[in-house]
């Protein structure tokens, strides 16, 4: 993968895999300006608090804050449920909790990628433990077709087929994260 970080490539490969564009930069920063705007609106004057799920969701919460006009904070947690594999383990472990002190806040978790739902689940009940005044997610993606726990998606960028998919901070054993678009592993080569 040797480009520009503002070239946005038809085809690129990732661990001898390659992988087709399926959703351009400038549709994923129209969309996340919509959401941002939607979040200005609702949390007017409640100083959300931010929770990003690490690795993936770092690229998006970037974004997405940018398009946040209001006073608000943020806080990561990492969990992993991949490891260097394409499909969800089954299994979550939580890499770092929180710092920041939640009782009473109002808390938006940013993810980058809903598919059986395991590690949102994870984290709800989680932060159901911290008592904050209210809880809403937000995912850039969704896969509906994998999707094992019912969780409440209170904004989705994108719900997309139940196919492997990286860039945007989303990775292939870490690697693909820099990528500017998100690509789906292109079966078909």
């Amino acid at each position: 993968m040797h480009f520009a970080p503002s070239e946005t490539p038809e085809i690129v490969y990732c661990r001898d895999e390659r992988f087709r564009l399926m959703i351009p930069n400038e549709t994923l920063q129209t969309r996340i300006t919509e959401i941002g705007s939607a979040i200005n609106e609702e949390y007017d004057g409640k100083n959300p608090i931010f929770i990003g799920l690490l690795n993936g969701s770092f690229i998006f919460m970037a974004d997405l804050i940018r398009n946040v006009t209001i006073d608000c904070e943020m806080d990561f947690i990492k969990l992993s449920s991949y490891g260097a594999e394409k499909i969800s383990s089954g299994q979550v472990t939580e890499k770092k909790g929180l710092d920041a002190k939640i009782a009473g806040r109002h808390v938006i978790v940013v993810e980058d990628i809903v598919d059986t739902g395991l590690s949102m689940r994870y984290i709800l009940e989680q932060m159901a433990h911290h008592q904050p005044a209210s809880v809403k997610v937000v995912t850039l993606l969704h896969k509906p077709d994998a999707t094992r726990e019912n969780v409440q998606l209170d904004w989705v960028g994108f719900s997309i087929e139940n196919k492997f998919v990286l860039g945007y901070g989303l990775d292939y054993g870490q690697l693909g994260r820099n990528l500017a678009a998100i690509y789906v592993l292109d079966e078909v080569s």
